[in-house]
C-alpha cells in the first residue's frame, strides 16, 4: 500500500555513491579574464563599435540607460515624462469602445456561463467516479 514510501525511506539510508568521479580538488582559477572578446564562431574577429565605445562604465550605469519595454531608471522625472510620467487619474477615464467588454458578464445574457447542476458539481468533485458507481 505504501511502496513507493518505504522505498523512498529505505533509499535514504542507504549508502549513497556518485555516479561522476572528479580528478583533483576543486579550486577556483586564481586569475580569470573578463575582457569581452568576440564569440570564436562569430563572422569578424572584432568586436562591434558600438560594444567597445560604450560611455557606460559600469553595469550599474548601463541598466540606468537600458531599455525593456520602457526604461528600467529606479526614478522618473518628469523632464522625461516617460512611462510614469503622469499618474494614472490625470490619463482621464478607461471606457471601452463599442462592441468591447472588460468583462464577461457585461455581455448579453447569451454568452453567461451556464450555471453547473449538482449532478455536474458531484461529477468534478468525485473525478467521474461517482458517475459509474
Amino acid at each position: 500500500m505504501f511502496t513507493t514510501r518505504v522505498l523512498r525511506q529505505a533509499a535514504q539510508h542507504a549508502e549513497r555513491t556518485p555516479s561522476i568521479k572528479f580528478i583533483g580538488k576543486r579550486t577556483v582559477p586564481a586569475s580569470v579574464d573578463h575582457t569581452p572578446k568576440p564569440h570564436p564562431a562569430a563572422p569578424s574577429d572584432s568586436l562591434p563599435a558600438s560594444f567597445t565605445q560604450s560611455s557606460h562604465t559600469s553595469f550599474s550605469s548601463y541598466r540606468d540607460h537600458a531599455q525593456q519595454f520602457g526604461p528600467l531608471r529606479k526614478t522618473i522625472t518628469a523632464a522625461n515624462a516617460g512611462i510614469g510620467g503622469q499618474a494614472g487619474s490625470n490619463l482621464g477615464a478607461v471606457t471601452p469602445p463599442k462592441g468591447v467588454y472588460f468583462d464577461r458578464n457585461e455581455l448579453p445574457a447569451r454568452f453567461h456561463r451556464a450555471p453547473l447542476s449538482l449532478d455536474e458539481i458531484e461529477a468534478v468533485e468525485t473525478g467521474g467516479a461517482a458517475a459509474f458507481a
